[in-house]
Parts: C-alpha cells; sequence; structure tokens
C-alpha cells in the first residue's frame, strides 16, 4: 500500500524539510561564514509548523529564532528549544513577566517598556538581554533614528539589562530602491556615531530575505532570512539571485464526481453555469481552510499533472472543479491545490496573484485546518504531524486548559458536574501532584499481608509476646524504572506526616502506621525485614526520625548499573495492629499494571472477614479469590489500576 493511499486526511500540507535546509544553506552561501543567522520562524513559521522548522534550523546552524510576541516564543520553548528566541517586534508590559521567565530576548523601541523590565529583571534575579529597533524609514516599530542613541545610553545604564543586538528593518528590500540606500545611509551613521564613542553592540542586523538578495553590504553581523527559506522569492527581481526549492504543497482528494448537462448551475449564487455536458468534482476544500473566496471561478489545481480550473464559488468547507477533460477520473485521486504534480505547478505567488494579495498571506492562511505532514530524507513520516497546531500561552494557561478539557470530559462520562470534578481532584491530583513531580509506573505489583499471633516465633528475635497486637508481615513486590542507587522507605504517624511523605521523590515507600490512630511508634513498632533490588539485598545506610515520621535509606553503589533501567524491587515490612481494629487497608497511589493482592488470616481468630475493593476509572473489577484463611484479589498483567484504588478488609 503506496504512502497516499495510507493517509486519512480530507486534506494535508506536507512540509518537505530537506528543501528548507537546502534553502537555509543557500543562505550560508550568500553570507558567507561570517554572518550570523536569525531564521524567522514568526506565525507559526508562516504556516509551516514553527517548532518542526526551529528544530531543523538550528540543527542546520542557525544562531536563533525571530518570533513575532511571546506567545509563540512560549510555544517554542515548550516545544523544547533552547537556542536563543528574538521578539522581533515591540512587546506589551504584560508579556514582561513571560519575557523573562522564559527567557526570551525583547525588542526595545521606547524607554519607558526598558525602565519596566528593568525593574522584573530586577525583582525576578536575572539579567534579561535586548535588541534596540531604530525606525529608520519603516515607520512602524522601533524609536525613530534621531532619539536612538539616547534610548541605548539609558538600557546601558540598567545592571539588569543587557545590549545585545541593533537593529532596524528595510521598508523595501524586495527591490532595489533608493528607499533602502536612505536607511542603509541612516543606519551606517548610527553604527559610526557608536563606535566613535565606544559603545560596543554585538549583533548589528538588518537584512530580511529581500536583502540578502540584493544588498550585499547589508548583511553585517547577522541575517534574518524567512521567506526565502520557505521556497519563496521575495520578488521577480530577485529570481536569479539564489537557488530556492519549494518547502510547502497543499493537497487534497476528491471527494464526489457528478456530471451536468448544458446549463446547470454549480455551488453558491450559482456563478458558475455549464454550457456544455460536464464533469464536476467535489474536494473538501474551502475559505475555511485558506483557500480563498477570491479563488472563485478563478483558481486552478492540479490532477494527474494537468490543470484543472476552479467552478463557482468558493464554500466555507467546498469547492468545485471543472474535470470534463478528465474522463477517468476516480473518487479519492489526489489533487494539488499548492506545489508540484509531474511537470506542472502551482507556486504561492500564482495563488497570490490571483488573490490580489502577497505570498506571505498565501502561506500563513492556506491549509489552516490541515494537518501537517513533515517529509525528511525521503519519508513522509518522518516526524509526527501535529494535527492541531494549538497556541501554547504559557505552561500555566496551557494546563489550565488541558485541566478544563479533562474535567469537561469527565462530566460528561459521569453525566454530573460535581461527580467529575471529585473524579478528576481524586485521580490526577493524585496522579501527577505537583507540577514537577514525575509520573511513576509500576507492574507486576503482589501485595502479601499475613496476619499472625504475636508471639516470639512471629517477631523479632527476643521481643516478647504481646497478646493485645496482631504482628502484621508485609512484602510488596513490583517492577519500575529505578531513578537513583539511593531511596527511603517512610513510616508516618499521621496523615500529615504521610502527606510529607508522599512528596518526597526519594521515598520508595511509605507506611502510615495503624493508619494514623492509635498507640504506636515508628522507632518501636515499624522494621525493614529486608529490602531487595533485582534479588540482591541492600544495605540500611542512615536511618533517623524527622518531622515526617522515621526515614530509613537504602543504598547500594552497584546500583548504579540498574539506574534508568526496569527492576524488581522486594520490600518486606514487619508491624503490628491492636486487637480492637477490625479492618486493614492497601492503597495504591501510582498507575499500576497487573496486580495480585493477598490477605492471610489463617488461623487467627479473626471472624467473618470480607474484602471491599475501591478502584479509580473504567476497570474491570479484580477477580477474587477465598480460599479458606485467604482472600486473594487479581488483576491481569495487561491492566491497569489507577490511583486512588485499593481494598480495605473488614472483620469481626
Amino acid at each position: 500500500m503506496s504512502f497516499q493511499d495510507e493517509l486519512q486526511f480530507r486534506n494535508w500540507v506536507e512540509i518537505d524539510l530537506d528543501n528548507f535546509t537546502r534553502n537555509l544553506n543557500e543562505v550560508r552561501r550568500i553570507i558567507g561564514p561570517q554572518a550570523k543567522i536569525l531564521q524567522v520562524v514568526k506565525a507559526d513559521a508562516y504556516g509551516h509548523g514553527a517548532i518542526e522548522i526551529s528544530h531543523v534550523a538550528v540543527r542546520n546552524g542557525a544562531s536563533c529564532l525571530g518570533v513575532a510576541n511571546a506567545d509563540e516564543g512560549i510555544q517554542l520553548r515548550v516545544g523544547g528549544i533552547t537556542a536563543p528566541i528574538i521578539i522581533l517586534s515591540p512587546s506589551t508590559i504584560s508579556e514582561i513577566p513571560e519575557i523573562i521567565k522564559y527567557d526570551l530576548i525583547p525588542s526595545v523601541s521606547d524607554l519607558h517598556f526598558a525602565t519596566e523590565l528593568q525593574d522584573r529583571s530586577h525583582k525576578a534575579g536575572k539579567r534579561t538581554s535586548v535588541h534596540v529597533e531604530a525606525d529608520t524609514g519603516m515607520g512602524r516599530g522601533g524609536t525613530m533614528n534621531h532619539h536612538i542613541l539616547t534610548l541605548l545610553q539609558a538600557i546601558r545604564d540598567f545592571p539588569d539589562l543587557l545590549t545585545e543586538g541593533l537593529f532596524t528593518h528595510l521598508a523595501q528590500s524586495e527591490a532595489m530602491s533608493p528607499g533602502n540606500d536612505r536607511q542603509w545611509q541612516l543606519f551606517r551613521e548610527l553604527l559610526d556615531d557608536l563606535q566613535k564613542r565606544g559603545i560596543s553592540i554585538p549583533l548589528r542586523h538588518m537584512a530580511n530575505s529581500g536583502a540578502i538578495m540584493n544588498y550585499p553590504l547589508f548583511h553585517l553581523d547577522m541575517v534574518r532570512p524567512g521567506l526565502m527559506t520557505y521556497g519563496v522569492y521575495p520578488s521577480p527581481e530577485t529570481l536569479t539571485k539564489a537557488q530556492l526549492a519549494p518547502v510547502m504543497s497543499f493537497k487534497t482528494r476528491v471527494l464526489l464526481i457528478k456530471d451536468f448537462p448544458s446549463g446547470c448551475g454549480i455551488g453558491y449564487g450559482s456563478t458558475f453555469v455549464t454550457t456544455r455536458p460536464t464533469k464536476i468534482a467535489t474536494i473538501p476544500v474551502g475559505y475555511g481552510d485558506g483557500y480563498g473566496f477570491l479563488l472563485s471561478n478563478r483558481g486552478e489545481a492540479l490532477i494527474g499533472g494537468r490543470r484543472v480550473p476552479v467552478a463557482g464559488r468558493i464554500s466555507m468547507d467546498m469547492c468545485t472543479l471543472d474535470v470534463t477533460d478528465l474522463p477517468s477520473l476516480e473518487i479519492g485521486e489526489e489533487v494539488v491545490l499548492m506545489g508540484r504534480q509531474g511537470t506542472e505547478e502551482i507556486t504561492p505567488d500564482d495563488i497570490a496573484a490571483q488573490t490580489q494579495t502577497i505570498s506571505y498571506e498565501v502561506l500563513c492562511a492556506l491549509g489552516k485546518r490541515a494537518p501537517r505532514l513533515f517529509m525528511q530524507r525521503g519519508q513522509h513520516d518522518a516526524l509526527e504531524p501535529r494535527l492541531r497546531r494549538i497556541f501554547i500561552p504559557d505552561e500555566e494557561k496551557s494546563l489550565s486548559r488541558l485541566d478544563n478539557v479533562i474535567r469537561r470530559c469527565l462530566h460528561a462520562r459521569v453525566n454530573d458536574a460535581e461527580f467529575g470534578d471529585a473524579i478528576y481532584y481524586t485521580i490526577l491530583e493524585t496522579l501527577f501532584g505537583k507540577e514537577d513531580r514525575q509520573l511513576e509506573l509500576r507492574s507486576n505489583f503482589r501485595y502479601d499481608i499475613s496476619l499472625e499471633e504475636f508471639s516470639a516465633s512471629a517477631t523479632e528475635k527476643d521481643e516478647p509476646a504481646q497478646p493485645d497486637y496482631y504482628h502484621v508481615t508485609t512484602r510488596v513486590q513490583y517492577d519500575k524504572i529505578l531513578k537513583s542507587n539511593v531511596f527511603m522507605i517512610g513510616c508516618a504517624e499521621s496523615d500529615e506526616q504521610l502527606a510529607a511523605l508522599l512528596e518526597d521523590q526519594d521515598c520508595e515507600y511509605r507506611w502510615l502506621l495503624s493508619g494514623g490512630r492509635g498507640d504506636l511508634r515508628a522507632a518501636r513498632d515499624f522494621s525493614i525485614r529486608k529490602v531487595r533490588v533485582n534479588d540482591e539485598e541492600v544495605p540500611l545506610i542512615r536511618e533517623a526520625e524527622t518531622k515526617r515520621g522515621r526515614e530509613l535509606w537504602y543504598g547500594r553503589e552497584s546500583l548504579n548499573d540498574w539506574r534508568g533501567k526496569e527492576v524488581k524491587v522486594d520490600i518486606e515490612v514487619a508491624t503490628k495492629i491492636s486487637r480492637t481494629r477490625r479492618d486493614f487497608s492497601v492503597y495504591l497511589i501510582y498507575p499500576i499494571r497487573g496486580l495480585d493482592i493477598t490477605f492471610n488470616h489463617q488461623g487467627r481468630d479473626v471472624k467473618n472477614v470480607r474484602e471491599v475493593p475501591f478502584f479509580a476509572g473504567k476497570h474491570p473489577y479484580p477477580t477474587i479469590v477465598r480460599d479458606g484463611g485467604k482472600i486473594s484479589l487479581h488483576v491481569a498483567d495487561d491492566e491497569w489500576v489507577f490511583p486512588t484504588s485499593g481494598v480495605t478488609f473488614f472483620w469481626d
């Protein structure tokens, strides 16, 4: 089965990362080895996928990335980008906390913003890098050129701001013009003045894609390619100045084919009327997908390497093509709305000319609802497609949004908002705890409890019998990924101490003595018989009485060989419970796959022993086996048990 046959999308955008890399290398060829590259990835990398493009750009020599606002910068940080990120547009005061938190580099155009940035950077104990923008003729962002020295001097006096860059933006870079020369002259005079004053700014930049090709003198310390790295020439004048390859293609499939006689209207308003027997193909693309309304009766598509015209108005979600000249066309065949098929090609410039706009807008808008399929080294599935390219404002808002989605799903699942919230807080809060706590998974979990008479044979050597108590031996076994060669086992005497132990990621196992009630004491009534990892004894290296209860630390140097790998953990606990108690509970605080719990009371003077399991989430009820004085609960090895689950055993 071919790649095309496997596709399940109504329409999709293909991003050729190899071509993007070729274009980036072409930038390097033009500018030479001295200048740095700031890859512009604002507006979701002109619709190409900012996170994916950024990763490829950085791997292929881009020194930093350019975005339009703090939200876009945060999206890259959340996506794993650690390279410098410069906000090319003026930022707002409200963005400053996020700029500092996510280590973004703002462009500064006024003293008020710089002063606020200094104050908040000082309070955060961080030094913030900035790029100062000079308006030499763009008339948009930046400080007027004759005021720039005053702003620069003020910023240099701020102890917590570092002036890393100085830049300006060209208004007509796509063509050779006197306006570009005037802007260059003003910026050059500013740079000369700074040099005379002994002011050194490491990164001076003004060349975008057009200037990279048209004005080699403008390359300075860094260039800012955007459009050309996506395979589009800024203007016809630049066609001979670089060898660029298209990066984005927009494709769909034939959804429906119908034959119409002469005189039939097609689409809203019947703006296309058949003048002959006509075959019409419907495709699932409309202006809701960025395929503009102005392409009605004007646009073209490629099918089988041939051009076919759009027939009728573009609807929100569909449009129609005149495919009369393709008699063998079948439903499901590929349709290219932008890109190459055979020897034919429809470019962003072609679509821009038909809709009286510019190629930038075409790239940003086209296929905005479609998944992106990233091609690399000839493979279409080189990177995971992002079916829903969501803006991520910041971690807190992102988590809040996810929380709301999950809660609403639970509300719908149980048809009760209050009950849904209860499930959410008891399960998810237990799963993840605080934001910095890693999710732990355990499998093949065995929990064997043995209730015994308290005698010298049942307890530690030389300990006297205690007729008011039962002796309890608990053996816990499970498989998990080992995080450290040293870990702690804790015993709490209260719910507060147990909560503190739960927050400690080094606490491998924790016990609540007597369920938090009674006169038992951890130092006297709780002990560890053995601790093994992969059947290797792990020695006790330290013990202490703390505010969290009793802490027993175990470790062995040889466990370092197993860090990051799955190991078998085996812990045996000895304790006791009062005979006046009539219950014993097992709580599971981690997601567990495969579970066996056994409660052995054989020979004890307890009657009518029964179990009350409680399992979180949609989960098969455990298999329960009663065999004389033993009760066993079993969940299959391939089934999951979610927190907070467990069982309480009661008796008379």
